[in-house]
């Protein structure tokens, strides 16, 4: 039977490995170890405290001799900028920068909730739209998801990407309120009748989409949230439908009064936020999003019942509030697959890593050096992230960050019955297999062979980092590091040919052993770092690491 109830054990290393891959982007064998003394409980709520931004704001270093540098914070208009594009993938590379640093739970919840309330960073008209929305995400990702649900509303990108500029009562666009009813909350349920999807109606569309009418952007920024400070957009109450609104049987025929002012305007949104939150539906379809992004994409009737139903429960009771919710889950017996015996529903290593997931995991781990943004932003932000990480592994890996291919996001987060298994392809291997090489060469193999960034002298990187428990043995190096990159501990046989294959490379044990103290003695790194270098990028490229 699965079970919510709270695991009160210490987490140990193959626990906290697992809590801290699911729940943060930060990853690294110091904070497995200091997790492992803890129990769920402890690690989330240490986890949940942790907030400040190491980058605080995205920077520009071009056009080179006069850079636009921190244009977010300019008091010129966000469109006298040039090069919008481009400041798209700079404001991704300072959220990724800040999420690699970063052990705070919130960055994972950041990328959940754009994986709910999707936007695509290059249809939002401006990068300091796109900039807001990503504030906005992050204000409440520790918050309240009810509350966002109706900020987002009014957020600029979202008023540009799905059209609710062009919404009005003369001319009604039901793209958004079709979106927010479908993916965004109550999730359509099984079609039960002509136009009737269970939990909504097209009558529900059309009567939303009157509620969202008049609702524009203020692309000059100059309009501001009381509660977050962060830019949105404004009510126009000539462009608004101010007769009722009355919905379907699914909504239990609900009439929401039409406003006759801008005042108003925001009595009615409430309403019909408070309307469609106060449906079951809604908390359910919520949370089996919640729980196939943190936990698993299989979700038997056995996990609807079990999990699901009373998570959304207490999840509604909660009026909303993210933390509450996902500390049940991520702290339960269930999470940790210790609620039952079988062994064909394993969790631990039962997803498969994005390549988000992928190319963070490598650089938190192994701490491998790049540009840093502050003292070097334009190889930071042009030759590293743009160049190599977005344009080159992201692009190649079908993973544009916050640039989903529609608003239904990528694949892996809502296609049944595959979900992420669609992370994997003939066209995105290539890039998921190289990645790990490209990195430790400092060449981007995945595409044009460019120099990335110097090589890593790994042999440093083992001695100063204590990446293993005993670098000296090679049996125990190479556990260490299968154990720690694949999803699964890992067997012998699978360990063994690792070391004997790449670090041995058909020596004896004690081989290794010399050479590592012979690098210590004389400080001569080369043969280390030659076979360190060909045991990680062969481990990288192994099929395990592609699972957390």
């Amino acid at each position: 039977m699965a079970s919510l109830e709270t695991n009160t054990s210490i987490l140990g290393i193959k626990n906290a490995k697992h809590f801290l891959r699911r729940i943060t982007f930060k990853y690294n064998k110091e904070l497995v170890d200091q997790i492992s003394l803890l129990t769920a409980t402890e690690a989330f709520d240490l986890l949940s405290s942790f907030s400040s931004e190491t980058l605080p704001y995205p920077y520009d270093p071009t056009p080179l001799g006069n850079p636009d540098g921190y244009w977010v914070n300019s008091n010129q208009l966000p469109t006298s900028f040039e090069n919008q594009e481009d400041k798209n993938i700079i404001v991704s590379g300072w959220w990724w920068f800040n999420a690699l640093n970063s052990q705070s739970i919130k960055y994972k919840l950041i990328h959940f909730l754009s994986t709910r309330f999707t936007v695509s960073k290059n249809n939002v008209f401006t990068s300091s739209n796109f900039y807001d929305y990503l504030k906005l995400l992050e204000y409440y990702s520790l918050g309240n998801y009810k509350t966002l649900a109706k900020k987002i509303t009014l957020n600029n990108a979202m008023l540009h990407y799905l059209n609710n500029n062009n919404n009005t009562k003369q001319s009604p666009n039901e793209n958004y309120a079709r979106e927010f009813l479908e993916l965004f909350t109550i999730g359509k349920g099984n079609q039960i009748g002509p136009e009737d999807y269970t939990n909504y109606t097209e009558q529900d569309i059309i009567q939303a989409a009157k509620v969202f009418t008049g609702i524009v952007s203020d692309d000059t920024r100059n309009r501001f949230d009381i509660e977050t400070g962060i830019s949105q957009g404004f009510f126009v109450l000539n462009n608004h439908e101010t007769n009722n609104k009355t919905f379907s049987h699914a909504f239990d025929n609900t009439t929401i009064i039409g406003a006759q002012s801008e005042l108003e305007m925001f009595t009615e949104l409430d309403e019909f936020i408070n309307m469609v939150f106060n449906k079951t539906a809604t908390s359910i379809t919520i949370c089996k999003k919640m729980y196939s992004y943190f936990v698993s994409s299989r979700i038997t009737e056995e996990i609807e019942t079990d999990i699901i139903i009373p998570l959304a429960e207490e999840f509604k009771n909660n009026n909303y509030e993210l933390l509450p919710t996902l500390k049940r889950l991520i702290t339960s017996l269930h999470f940790f697959d210790i609620d039952d015996s079988e062994i064909n529903d394993e969790i631990i290593g039962g997803l498969i890593k994005s390549p988000l997931q992928q190319i963070t995991e490598i650089y938190s781990f192994f701490k491998i050096s790049f540009p840093n943004p502050i003292d070097n932003p334009y190889d930071y932000y042009i030759t590293f992230w743009k160049n190599f990480i977005h344009n080159s592994f992201l692009k190649q890996s079908n993973m544009l960050l916050f640039q989903p291919p529609n608003v239904a996001g990528h694949q892996a987060y809502y296609q049944m019955p595959e979900f992420d298994k669609n992370w994997i392809s003939a066209s995105t291997f290539g890039a998921r297999f190289k990645i790990g090489v490209s990195i430790l060469e400092g060449k981007n193999r995945v595409e044009n062979n460019d120099t990335i960034y110097p090589t890593p002298d790994l042999a440093s990187q083992f001695t100063n980092n204590n990446i293993v428990t005993n670098v000296t043995d090679p049996y125990l190096l190479t556990k260490d590091l299968c154990d720690f990159l694949f999803g699964q501990e890992t067997d012998d046989d699978r360990i063994n040919y690792f070391m004997n294959t790449f670090l041995l490379q058909g020596q004896p044990p004690d081989d290794w052993t010399s050479v590592w103290e012979f690098y210590i003695a004389a400080n001569f790194n080369s043969v280390v770092n030659l076979r360190l270098n060909a045991l990680i990028s062969n481990i990288l490229k192994a099929p395990e690491t592609l699972m957390f």
